[in-house]
C-alpha cells in the first residue's frame, strides 16, 4: 500500500481537537471521511502532532496509506473536494517510504502563538488571536522565557492529562517579537522542539503573560519550573491563538 504525507492546514474552531472522536467533530475523521470517498474503506492516519480544540494549523503532517498509487496533485485536489465545506485543506502531498512516519520520523515541531493587546474585542481577528486589554512588558517576558530553554523537566507546565512517558522535554528556542497586526499591536511567542508535552505552549505563554503584566518577576518561572508541580503554574491562556505552523524531518517530504 503506498504512503503519502498530506501537509494539513485548518482552523480549529468546529472541532474537538486533531485526534477521531465518536461523538464529536475532529480534524482527523474528516480527512479519513474524505479519503473513504475515494477508496471506500475504514481508513486510519497519523499526524506529527494531536492539537487539542481551538488550535488551529498551518503546517501540521499527517500521513496516509491508499490500495492505489495516485498523482499527488490529483490526491490532494480530490481530498480538498470531498473536505468542503469544513475548514481543512491539503496543501500539498507526498509520496514517502513505508516505514516513514509522520509522528516518529519528526525532529521538530514549530508552534506560534499570536496575543492580541487592545481594549476592544477583536472581530476580525476572532478565535485567531488571544485578546488581552493591557499592554505587556516584552524584555520581562523574555528574560522568564529564557529559564526554559534547553533540557528541563516540565512537569509544572504540562497537564495533569498528559500521556508522555516522561515530563523531560528539550525546549529548544522560544522567541517573542512585537509585531504591527492589522487589529493592533500583537506579540508573537513562536516555539521550537522536536517535541511537546499536553498543554505545554498554552502553559508556557499563559505564564509569560503573568511576567508581562509584572504580576510575576522573571525569577519566578525558574522557581515554577524547579517546583516540579502543577500548581505551580500560571494560568493556562486560551486555545485561539495557537498554530502549528510547521514540523520538521531529516528529508523534507514536501521539498
Amino acid at each position: 500500500m503506498p504512503r503519502y504525507a498530506l501537509l494539513v492546514e485548518y482552523d480549529g474552531r468546529p472541532f474537538a481537537g486533531w485526534q477521531r472522536q465518536a461523538d464529536q467533530p475532529s480534524v482527523q475523521g474528516a480527512i479519513e471521511a474524505a479519503l473513504a470517498r475515494l477508496e471506500p474503506r475504514d481508513h486510519t492516519i497519523a499526524a506529527a502532532g494531536r492539537t487539542d480544540a481551538g488550535v488551529h494549523a498551518r503546517g501540521q503532517v499527517a500521513q496516509c496509506d491508499m490500495d492505489k498509487d495516485w498523482d499527488l496533485f490529483r490526491l490532494s485536489e480530490a481530498l480538498n473536494h470531498h473536505l468542503k465545506p469544513l475548514p481543512v485543506a491539503i496543501r500539498q502531498a507526498a509520496r514517502v517510504s513505508d516505514d516513514w512516519h509522520a509522528r516518529f520520523s519528526a525532529v521538530e515541531r514549530r508552534y506560534l502563538f499570536r496575543l492580541l493587546m487592545r481594549r476592544a474585542p477583536a472581530t476580525l481577528e476572532a478565535g485567531q488571536v488571544w485578546r488581552v486589554n493591557h499592554q505587556l512588558d516584552i524584555e520581562a517576558m523574555r528574560e522568564g522565557a529564557a529559564h526554559m530553554i534547553g533540557l528541563h523537566d516540565f512537569t509544572t507546565f504540562r497537564s495533569v492529562m498528559c500521556q508522555a512517558k516522561s515530563p523531560v522535554k528539550t525546549l529548544d528556542d522560544v522567541s517573542i517579537d512585537a509585531v504591527d497586526g492589522l487589529g493592533g499591536p500583537e506579540i508573537h511567542f513562536r516555539l521550537r522542539a522536536r517535541s511537546f508535552l499536553h498543554n505545554q505552549v498554552r502553559s508556557i505563554v499563559g505564564t509569560l503573560e503573568r511576567v508581562g503584566t509584572g504580576a510575576w518577576e522573571p525569577d519566578r518561572v525558574r522557581t515554577a519550573l524547579d517546583a516540579r508541580t502543577r500548581s505551580a503554574c500560571g494560568p493556562v491562556c486560551p486555545p485561539h491563538g495557537l498554530s502549528l505552523m510547521g514540523v520538521g524531518y531529516p528529508d523534507d517530504p514536501f521539498a
